[in-house]
């Protein structure tokens, strides 16, 4: 079986006439944030076959934020051979939101995780060229190793800040 990529109008038309099973892959926070109605979570670190609910002759369609978790989790799922087509909503909730579906729900008190991880990159790098400016020079290792971190996680798609951040109570 493949991975097929769908828009946000086809999903609306399935979960509308109740042909379609939706998984959100985001964080507890996010979904709490914001969610497409009749979506189900499980975060991409726990999905299998296992959590899944009963399909039957529905469609299992997947979504994330902005469509590469989902992807992540799609090919994930595919690994287990289930033997069913998995459909990924192209450009994730995001998608849903501008293609005017509705049926969201929207909180302005949460940061999404991908901008959280940026928050800190940042922050670490503007302090350790203080530190390097005013301290040391020897401070630049750090700034080496926030570049190797972020060049592993682009050629690896791995986040570890990201896992890491994930667990943090406020994202849970």
């Amino acid at each position: 079986m493949t991975i097929k990529n769908i828009d946000a109008k086809t999903l609306k038309n399935w979960l509308d006439n109740d042909q379609a099973i939706l998984i959100d892959v985001r964080q507890p926070a996010e979904h709490r944030s914001q969610k497409i109605d009749k979506a189900k979570l499980i975060p991409l670190d726990e999905i299998c076959k296992e959590k899944l609910p009963e399909i039957g002759d529905k469609k299992l369609v997947i979504h994330c934020q902005g469509g590469k978790r989902s992807l992540s989790a799609c090919q994930k799922l595919l690994n287990e051979n289930l033997g069913i087509e998995i459909y990924n909503l192209e450009g994730g909730i995001n998608s849903w939101c501008s293609s005017g579906c509705g049926g969201n729900i929207k909180s302005n008190n949460f940061i999404p995780l991908d901008r959280q991880v940026q928050i800190i990159i940042g922050s670490f790098v503007v302090i350790s060229v203080f530190l390097c400016f005013f301290v040391s020079i020897n401070f630049l290792i750090l700034t080496l190793i926030i570049g190797l971190g972020l060049i592993f996680a682009g050629f690896s798609g791995i986040c570890m800040l990201a896992n890491f951040i994930a667990k943090m109570p406020w994202n849970r």
